[in-house]
C-alpha cells in the first residue's frame, strides 16, 4: 500500500481528446508504474467568489487539523497493537481499506447534502473531526490512569530495595513479633554486606545474636532481618543508618498483602479491557476520520479548481501515488496539460512571493491544483 497521494485536477477545455485520456496515454508512455485514479467530485454548490475566497483562506488550516487527526489515531492503534503483540490490521473504512477508499472515492450524498454550501459542508467535517479528537483524548487519559497506577505498583515490586515494597519478599516464619520482640529489616549496600554481618549485633544493646537472616539481593542491596528488643528498635535504627544501613518500616499483614495482590489483578484486568475497547474504538473513529478527510479534500479540490480555472466548474480531478524517483517526470506531464493562461492564479517562479500560488495550497506551486495526501 502506498502511504502519500497527489490529489491534483486539471483544466478541461473543449477540445478532443479528453484530459484523462491524454493524462493516461502520458502516463503509461512516460511513467507506466504511477498509480492513476480518478477522484470523482459531485456537484457542489458553488455560492459566491467571495465565499469561495473565505473558504480557500481555512482549507489548508482545516486540512493540517484533520490530518493531524488521522495520524494521532493511527499512532495510537500501532501502539496499541505493538503493545498487544497482535499483528497490525489493515485500516479501513466501513471495511473498505483506506488506499482502496480514496482510490475509487464515493461521494455520501446522505452523510453531506451536495446542496449545503461548502462552507456548511466543511464546518460539519471539522466539528466531526473535532468530537472525535476529544473522545480520544478523554478515553486515552483513562487509560494512562490506570496504566500510572499499574506502574507505581510495579515500580514498588521491581525497584530497589530502598523503595520497593517488600511484602513479597517477607515470609510468616521470617518475623518475630512477641511482647518484647521485633524483627527489623535492614537494606544493606552490597558491598557493605561484611561490614553489617561482623557489627549489627553490636549497634545497640539487646540485639538477638546470629539473628540476621539474608532474605533477597538485587543489583544494589541485599536485604538482612535482624531481631531485637522493642525498647531498642529506635536506637538500632539511628546506629544503622550512621552506618550507611537502611531500616526500612514494615509490619507484617497477610491481609494487607492479599489485597494488594488483588488490586494489582484488578488493575492489570481494567488495562488490558480499557486498551482492549479503545483499540475498537481508534479503528471504528479512524474509519469515519479518514471518510470525513476525504469528503474535505473533494471539497477543497472543487474549491480550488474553480478559483483557478473559472466557471463553470470544468476540470478534471485524480489521484496520483508516483515514486520519489518519479515524482520530477510526473510533474512535468501534469504541467504539460495544464492551460497557463487558464489557471488565473497561477505566478510564476520569477512572479512575486517565489512562486507561491494566490491560493493556500502545499508549499510548492503548480500550474494546475495539487495537494499532498500522506497517510501516515
Amino acid at each position: 500500500m502506498a502511504t502519500r497521494y497527489w490529489i491534483v485536477s486539471l483544466p478541461v477545455q473543449n477540445s478532443a481528446p479528453t484530459p484523462w485520456n491524454r493524462l493516461q496515454d502520458q502516463m503509461s508512455k512516460h511513467s507506466f508504474d504511477t498509480p492513476l485514479y480518478r477522484f470523482n467530485i459531485p456537484n457542489l454548490r458553488v455560492g459566491t467568489l467571495d465565499s469561495l475566497l473565505s473558504l480557500s483562506d481555512d482549507l489548508l488550516k482545516s486540512n493540517s487539523f484533520i490530518e493531524g487527526v488521522s495520524h494521532k489515531i493511527r499512532r495510537q492503534i500501532e501502539e496499541f497493537e505493538r503493545l498487544s503483540g497482535v499483528e497490525s490490521s489493515a485500516l479501513t473504512v466501513d471495511g473498505v481499506p483506506v488506499d482502496s477508499y480514496l482510490t475509487r472515492f464515493v461521494w455520501d450524498e446522505a452523510k453531506f447534502p451536495t446542496m449545503s454550501p461548502l462552507r456548511e459542508i466543511v464546518d460539519s467535517i471539522h466539528t466531526q473531526v473535532a468530537k472525535i479528537e476529544d473522545d480520544l483524548k478523554v478515553r486515552v487519559a483513562e487509560y494512562n490512569n490506570v496504566r500510572s497506577q499499574l506502574n507505581a505498583i510495579n515500580r514498588k515490586q521491581s525497584g530497589s530495595l530502598a523503595v520497593r515494597d517488600l511484602s513479597n519478599l517477607v515470609k510468616p516464619e521470617d518475623v518475630i513479633a512477641s511482647e518484647h520482640l521485633v524483627t527489623l529489616l535492614a537494606i544493606v549496600p552490597k558491598y557493605s554486606q561484611k561490614d553489617w554481618l561482623a557489627s549489627y549485633e553490636t549497634l545497640t544493646d539487646y540485639v538477638v545474636p546470629r539473628s540476621s537472616k539474608k532474605l533477597y539481593e538485587d543489583n544494589e542491596y541485599a536485604l538482612y532481618t535482624v531481631t531485637l528488643f522493642g525498647r531498642v528498635a529506635d536506637n538500632f535504627r539511628t546506629a544503622a543508618r550512621e552506618k550507611g544501613f537502611q531500616v526500612r518500616d514494615f509490619e507484617y499483614s497477610p491481609e494487607a498483602q492479599e489485597s494488594r495482590k488483588q488490586e494489582l489483578e484488578s488493575l492489570m484486568q481494567d488495562q488490558e479491557s480499557f486498551r482492549s475497547s479503545l483499540l475498537q474504538w481508534c479503528y471504528t473513529s479512524y474509519g469515519e476520520v479518514f471518510s470525513s478527510w476525504m469528503h474535505f479534500c473533494a471539497v477543497r479540490v472543487f474549491t480550488e479548481s474553480i478559483l483557478r480555472y473559472g466557471l463553470p466548474p470544468s476540470f478534471l480531478a485524480c489521484v496520483l501515488s508516483p515514486s520519489v524517483k518519479g515524482e520530477k517526470k510526473v510533474r512535468s506531464i501534469l504541467e504539460g496539460l495544464s492551460d497557463k493562461a487558464n489557471s488565473t492564479y497561477w505566478k510564476s517562479e520569477d512572479d512575486v512571493g517565489g512562486g507561491m500560488a494566490a491560493l493556500g495550497g502545499d508549499a510548492d506551486s503548480h500550474p494546475y491544483v495539487s495537494f499532498t495526501i500522506n497517510l501516515v
